[in-house]
């Protein structure tokens, strides 16, 4: 802060700075200076009379074309869609539909819209979260295992680019193609919490003080990560072009197998190895904070796969001649497909017994969660006998579980107003 001792040296130096930059005029005589005074008052209404009418031409130009709207445009679109007047619940479809997708209510759906007020009732930000403990663990020498910091690296490399491939997905593809509004107000919810889960990755890494390249560039540089990226991809290759559309049996079922694909393997299946092995470490007092918001991805995402699952559901259900035998085994093989790609990804980060657990184990697990996958589609059970040997990620999932959070009980997780304190 300045005393008045220093304000008048500024202001000196303010003031030859001025004079050193804003050179002198030269001298004009009387004559001309008379001159110019004539002069310039015609100059300025020149001026002014010419913005005058350049702005009166703009405005009346603005005023033409709204008179000249051709009201009919869009019609014709408009006149099939409420051709039976005033949307009704019967006339929504999941896909394919005509009815106006601007008329939000009535529901069709309402298990779509609960799912979107859940969703926002279970807002969170990554900044919320303290890193700090482990910042101090993860650049401590001895703080973790070379395994344990593998495991971390590994994930937040697949994690960090797989939730970027589910957000463009959604936003590319699979919003355009569904075509029922209360389904796309989730999917819109869905698609910020993809956006969401990606800052947090990218939170982590920076807060850990990784190498950037290394990590974000892992699904394409590390095979057990870049097999799981390239087999998600190629199923968003033809939808996600603009001028794919649904109406045909074979456009159809591209669809519907996108939605499996990403709703029940990519966030289904390749999303268990990676989040059970984190908030393992988390339930060993290590990486807590890494743990924690792997915890909030993993309700976010839990609830995602049981949306995906609910409209592939209701797609074979107005859709039946989709559902034949050679797309249920079709399904199957994509979803035992992934339980093999994630199995190798388990033995690739756990070669050894890490976090009391093991590939064998993961492998069980990743088995466990296949079938259910499987049944939730209506098929039957690939692996006989498989048990849950982590039933503590059950509970972990449970939305209204009890968590600390910052040195605070709260009973339901969920944003500012909603908190229920004890």
């Amino acid at each position: 802060m300045l005393n008045w001792d220093d304000y008048g040296k500024e202001e000196k130096a303010t003031s030859a700075i001025i004079e050193k930059v804003i050179e002198p005029k030269p001298s004009v005589p009387h004559a001309e200076k008379s001159a110019q005074k004539e002069v310039q008052p015609v100059q300025q209404t020149t001026e002014k009379h010419a913005s005058t009418i350049v702005e009166g031409s703009r405005a009346e130009a603005a005023r033409k074309a709204v008179n000249e709207i051709d009201e009919t445009a869009g019609n014709a679109e408009l006149d099939e869609m409420m051709q039976n007047g005033r949307v009704q619940v019967d006339q929504k479809m999941m896909i394919n539909c005509k009815a106006d997708l601007n008329q939000l209510v009535p529901f069709k759906y309402d298990w779509a819209w609960q799912k979107y007020l859940d969703g926002s009732a279970n807002h969170w930000m990554p900044q919320e979260i303290n890193m700090t403990n482990d910042i101090v663990l993860w650049k401590s020498e001895d703080g973790l295992t070379e395994d344990e910091r593998t495991i971390v690296k590994r994930n937040l490399g697949f994690f960090s680019t797989a939730d970027s491939l589910v957000a463009n997905n959604l936003v590319l593809a699979i919003y355009r193609l569904i075509t029922n509004p209360e389904c796309r107000q989730y999917i819109l919810r869905q698609s910020l919490e993809e956006a969401i889960h990606t800052h947090a990755y990218q939170y982590c890494i920076e807060s850990l003080g990784m190498d950037e390249g290394e990590i974000f560039n892992m699904y394409r540089e590390v095979p057990c990560v870049a097999r799981k990226a390239s087999w998600g991809l190629k199923y968003t290759q033809e939808i996600s072009d603009p001028d794919f559309t649904t109406g045909t049996e074979e456009t159809d079922k591209q669809l519907l197998k996108n939605l499996i694909a990403f709703y029940c393997v990519l966030e289904g299946i390749f999303f268990y190895c990676g989040f059970t092995q984190i908030l393992s470490m988390g339930r060993r007092n290590k990486m807590t904070g890494t743990a924690e918001q792997f915890q909030y991805i993993l309700r976010d995402e839990s609830m995602h796969v049981n949306f995906g699952i609910d409209v592939i559901n209701q797609i074979k259900i107005e859709n039946p001649h989709l559902w034949d035998d050679q797309m249920k085994s079709e399904a199957a093989q994509m979803i035992l497909e992934g339980t093999e790609l994630e199995i190798q990804y388990a033995r690739d980060t756990m070669p050894r017994g890490v976090l009391g657990m093991n590939a064998s184990m993961m492998e069980e697990y990743l088995k466990f969660i296949a079938n259910r996958r499987l049944t939730q589609l209506g098929l039957d059970e690939e692996f006989v006998g498989v048990t849950n040997p982590f039933p503590w990620m059950s509970e972990i999932m449970d939305l209204r579980k009890e968590k600390n959070f910052f040195e605070t009980r709260v009973t339901e997780y969920q944003v500012g107003g909603a908190l229920n304190w004890e």
